[in-house]
């Protein structure tokens, strides 16, 4: 740090190091951390019920890959092909959780959903510990460089990533067109 030419006193530069090291900590462990696969699910519930809700799913409408599910904000979220709906289980973890952050339950309460049926809405444990929720099993995740809500960069990466569809479905292009398959970002 720089200031008038000077630099930070050794002790504040320590300081500020170490708090940038815890905050890249907590960011990492908030992604999903180790290994293996995930554990069993438990109900999700319905919009209404007492308690924090657990996030929210809602319906949002892209022009090329018709209607898909986002999160509160409209960040599009994905379902992965190398996890498992029956029975539910995440099989991203480490690394791959840092570019495929998982949508985590936050709160004991149902989630609130907005043109998602309840019914499909549950959540599974991951090897951390965490709850993710999941649309008809398949764990759901958001794509880290789909910088703003409507971003589908994650459309068909390495052939195994897909937008969710409000059934659980993968997304797949309306009007003929065939599904991307760009590479370097999957798991």
């Amino acid at each position: 740090m720089t200031t008038t030419g000077r630099t930070a006193p050794r002790g504040r530069r320590l300081t500020l190091f170490a708090a940038g090291a815890l905050a890249s900590a907590a960011l990492v462990a908030g992604c999903g951390s180790g290994g293996g696969s995930g554990g069993g699910s438990t109900s999700a519930g319905h919009t209404g019920n007492p308690g924090q809700s657990q996030g929210t799913l809602m319906t949002a409408h892209d022009a090329t890959l018709g209607t898909l599910v986002t999160d509160g904000q409209g960040h599009t979220l994905y379902r992965f092909d190398q996890d498992t709906n029956h029975p539910s289980a995440s099989h991203c973890t480490d690394a791959c959780a840092t570019l495929w952050p998982p949508e985590l339950a936050n709160g004991s309460g149902s989630a609130d959903l907005k043109g998602i049926d309840g019914k499909l809405v549950s959540t599974v444990t991951r090897p951390d510990g965490s709850h993710q929720l999941t649309l008809d099993g398949w764990p759901l995740y958001r794509y880290a460089p789909d910088s703003k809500p409507g971003d589908t960069k994650g459309q068909g990466v390495d052939g195994t990533w897909f937008a969710a569809t409000p059934s659980g479905g993968k997304a797949m292009p309306v009007n003929g067109g065939t599904p991307g398959t760009p590479s370097g970002g999957g798991y």
